[in-house]
């Protein structure tokens, strides 16, 4: 038991469920949702009464926006985006008419995708690297690895407020319990379960997963490290009514006193201060900031931190939602998995939220853990499969810290930051550097090192179109691994057919490649060109590693 602290377990307090969910924000919702797919029983604690009206990420990676075209969700997240570009095009005629320093453009337009295929699109998204906002028409289209994953174009304008609430819907759906209100105060990990006190009663629970934030109380009580770099300026993220806003830049500006942008949609400030975190945080900066990093940001406190950055006597009128406080804190948590009990998200990473990336990291780990703690409490998980959770996400996570890491560098107000962004702004004007930097953010060259040598394994599955004018994608919503068989006598699906419940087979005799597999979490773990014998091998060997031995009838997943 942690912190010397007992839980006295009451059946009739709580529930007692295959797997307890503790934070309600997007990753905890996806996780929720894909352990119930799994045929997991799952509830969600949040210690907040309301969802979190903060002001936060604006817009998802490819691979989020996957995620949710996987699950069937992909029309209500263009839905989405078609509002907040309503909003965004609002500012961007307003901004017109106001002397600009380099507006950003928002994304907009109906440009059909390389090839046709069904689906049209939207100009790209391509986001900013430490402020520098990258321009679309620098995007080289015909890149690969761009123009194989075009489908979700549009849907990636997906604020993390509009996304929480339909991730909400998506797990009212799927009858997972969130019971709002409810704080953890204790856990033990018995071996064969979890015991967990909460402000509502103690409950059992097989498995605990801390979705929690940066501050986890799942990551403290499980006595599991958080090492990383200490933070050296603090950022402030809001929509406010601004009294005078043209005495602002609209875009990205630098001054003496750090970093401001105004935009993209009407109000919406961020403000970054080289001068040491809030107090409160190791090596805070000693003049008073007037707030503590988990105290509510005030309307005072944003306004003096704008006028500051920006120059200017800007006055701000109100706050349109909470205001948000953040660091440079970059820390990665020295174990994803403890026993029974796991981390995601900003439990098991912190960093910088420049472009979003805290959040489509955290809903990656969602996709990832969610169907192999599935497996694991369903009883079909083959062996070590767990294990490879920690094994993937790690690397990335840690490459995630490292991205932001380079832009606190780049972004500082000295002399030599600024040089350096001179050079990296002239690497950034080419077509090669701003579609390096897009496929980055994106989420498009995102890699897991599997056996195999075809091109697609261990990479999200591409935009696969069927004979029938579907995507492969189309056939996956309620879950479990997808099969692509385009060999003339079903070969590949007949080596599945042991695996009904887990594995749900797609013929089609469209082109190559001539079969994949797919994990529930997107990710191709065999494919092949040539359905020969070296395929057939291959796809029994993917099987046997991933979805565990035959059975007899579906017993356990989701229906085929």
């Amino acid at each position: 038991m942690n912190a010397n602290q007992n839980v006295n377990v009451d059946m009739n307090v709580g529930t007692n469920v295959d797997v307890t969910v503790v934070g309600a924000g997007p990753v905890g919702l996806v996780l929720a949702a894909e352990l119930a797919l799994s045929g997991a029983t799952v509830q969600v604690l949040e210690r907040r009464a309301e969802p979190d009206e903060a002001t936060k990420a604006m817009a998802i990676n490819v691979p989020t926006a996957e995620a949710l075209d996987r699950r069937g969700l992909l029309p209500a997240a263009e839905q989405v985006q078609r509002e907040v570009l309503e909003r965004v095009g609002s500012f961007a005629r307003v901004a017109d008419e106001q002397p600009s320093g380099g507006r950003e453009q928002p994304p907009g337009g109906d440009e059909q995708p390389p090839g046709g295929g069904g689906r049209p699109r939207t100009a790209r998204f391509t986001g900013h690297f430490a402020g520098m906002v990258l321009a679309a028409d620098l995007v080289d289209e015909s890149d690969p690895d761009l123009a194989a994953h075009a489908a979700v174009a549009g849907a990636q304008m997906v604020p993390q407020r509009e996304l929480e609430a339909l991730l909400a819907e998506h797990v009212a759906r799927l009858g997972v319990r969130v019971r709002r209100g409810v704080e953890v105060t204790a856990l033990e990990d018995t071996g064969d379960g979890v015991l967990v006190g909460t402000t509502a009663g103690p409950l059992r629970t097989g498995w605990l997963v801390g979705c929690d934030g940066g501050h986890s109380t799942v990551r403290r009580l499980a006595g599991i490290g958080f090492p990383g770099t200490d933070p050296e300026f603090t950022g402030y993220l809001a929509v406010a009514d601004i009294a005078d806003p043209s005495m602002l830049v609209n875009g990205w500006a630098w001054s003496p006193e750090g970093v401001y942008r105004y935009g993209p949609q009407p109000g919406r400030v961020v403000t970054l201060e080289f001068d040491g975190p809030p107090d409160g945080l190791p090596h805070a900066r000693r003049r008073p900031r007037g707030g503590t990093p988990m105290a509510p940001v005030t309307l005072e406190e944003l306004q003096t931190s704008l006028r500051r950055v920006s120059g200017t006597g800007v006055t701000l009128t109100g706050l349109r939602g909470a205001a948000t406080r953040w660091t440079d804190n970059a820390r990665q948590a020295a174990a994803y998995c403890s026993g029974r009990v796991l981390l995601a998200g900003d439990a098991a990473h912190v960093h910088p939220p420049f472009g979003g990336q805290g959040l489509n990291l955290g809903v990656g780990d969602a996709m990832n853990l969610g169907w192999k703690l599935g497996a694991v409490v369903t009883g079909w998980a083959p062996e070590g499969l767990l294990d490879t959770y920690d094994a993937e996400r790690r690397p990335l996570g840690a490459w995630v810290l490292d991205w932001t890491r380079a832009q606190v560098g780049v972004m500082r107000g000295d002399a030599k930051s600024a040089a350096l962004r001179e050079v990296v702004a002239d690497l950034l004007s080419t077509r090669a550097g701003t579609t390096y930097a897009v496929k980055k953010i994106s989420g498009v060259t995102q890699h897991i090192d599997l056996p195999g040598d075809h091109p697609l394994i261990g990479r999200f599955v591409p935009d696969l179109w069927l004979r029938d004018g579907s995507r492969l994608v189309d056939h996956g919503h309620g879950g479990g691994f997808l099969l692509l068989d385009r060999t003339p006598d079903g070969t590949f699906a007949r080596l599945a057919a042991g695996r009904a419940g887990r594995v749900r087979s797609v013929t089609d005799d469209h082109a190559a490649p001539a079969g994949v597999l797919v994990r529930p979490d997107g990710v191709v773990v065999w494919a092949t060109d040539t359905p020969d014998t070296a395929a057939v091998t291959g796809l029994e060997a993917a099987l046997h590693r991933w979805t565990g031995a035959p059975s007899s009838s579906p017993e356990h997943g989701p229906a085929a």
